[in-house]
C-alpha cells in the first residue's frame, strides 16, 4: 500500500470501484428488469458479468491504487504486510465508489426503473435464498477467504504482477466462486459491493422498490470483512 499516494489512491479506488459496480450492478439490473433485452438471462449471466467487471475494473485503478476495489482485500494486505497507514483511505474511497456505481446503474436503467413493478433490492444488493444468519455469514466468510488467498497467493509468482495476468487470474476466481458458491447469499464478497448500493437503493425514487432489508445487511459487510482477516493470518501462517 506505502507505493501509492493517499490521492492516487482515493482516484483509484473510487474510480475502478465505481466502475465494478456500475458493470456488475448492470447485469443484475439487465437480467432482471422487465424491457430490458437481457431479461432472464440467468445467473452464468450474472456471474460472467460480475466477472468481466472485476477484470475490467482492476485493469483501470491497477496503476493508481493497486486495485484493492473491496475492503476485504484490504485487510487481507494489511495483516499480510503489516501496513494499516492508509486502510482508512482506501475503505473510504472503495465505498464512495460502490455508491456512484450504484447511482449510474439506476441513469443506465432508468426507463426500466420508472416502469418498475417488483422490489429491486436484488439489483443492488445481495440476500440469501435461506435466512440463517450463522450460515448465511459463513457462507461469506468462505467464499471471501477463497478471493483473498487467490489474491495473496499470486504474489508467490512474481511474474503473475510483470505480465498482468494476476487480474484476469482474479477475474476467473470471481466467476467460480459465483457459480459455486454464490447459490446460498448471492455472494457479496466485498463489504463495499453490498453497503453502497444498498444505501443507495434505500435513497432512489424507484418506483415500486422495496426495502432495503437493513436487518440482513451487516452479514454481507461482517461475513467479507471477517474472511479478509481470516485469509490474511492463515496466508502469514502457511505461505
Amino acid at each position: 500500500m506505502s507505493a501509492f499516494s493517499n490521492g492516487d489512491i482515493f482516484v483509484g479506488e473510487t474510480l475502478g470501484t465505481a466502475a465494478l459496480i456500475l458493470l456488475g450492478g448492470g447485469v443484475c439490473a439487465a437480467v432482471t428488469l422487465k424491457k430490458s433485452k437481457a431479461i432472464n438471462a440467468g445467473w452464468l449471466a450474472i456471474t460472467f458479468g460480475w466477472g468481466f467487471a472485476v477484470m475490467i475494473a482492476a485493469y483501470m485503478s491497477a496503476p493508481k491504487s493497486g486495485a484493492h476495489l473491496n475492503p476485504a482485500v484490504t485487510l487481507a494486505i494489511a495483516v499480510d504486510t503489516g501496513d494499516w497507514s492508509k486502510v482508512p483511505v482506501y475503505l473510504g474511497s472503495q465505498l464512495l465508489g460502490a455508491m456512484i456505481g450504484a447511482v449510474l446503474v439506476w441513469a443506465t436503467y432508468l426507463g426500466q426503473f420508472q416502469a418498475n413493478e417488483e422490489p429491486t433490492l436484488g439489483i443492488f444488493s445481495t440476500g440469501p435464498e435461506i435466512r440463517n444468519p450463522i450460515q448465511n455469514l459463513l457462507t461469506e466468510i468462505i467464499g471471501t477467504m477463497v478471493l483473498c488467498l487467490a489474491i495473496l497467493t499470486q504474489g508467490l509468482n512474481k511474474d503473475l504482477g510483470v505480465s498482468g495476468l494476476g487480474i484476469l487470474i482474479v477475474a476467473f476466481t470471481v466467476v467460480g466462486i459465483g457459480l459455486s458458491l454464490g447459490g446460498p447469499t448471492g455472494y457479496a464478497i466485498n463489504p463495499v459491493r453490498d453497503l453502497g448500493p444498498r444505501i443507495v437503493h434505500s435513497l432512489l425514487p424507484i418506483p415500486n422498490k422495496g426495502g432495503s432489508d437493513w436487518s440482513y445487511a451487516w452479514i454481507p459487510v461482517a461475513g467479507p470483512a471477517i474472511g479478509g482477516l481470516l485469509a490474511g493470518v492463515l496466508y502469514n501462517v502457511a505461505f
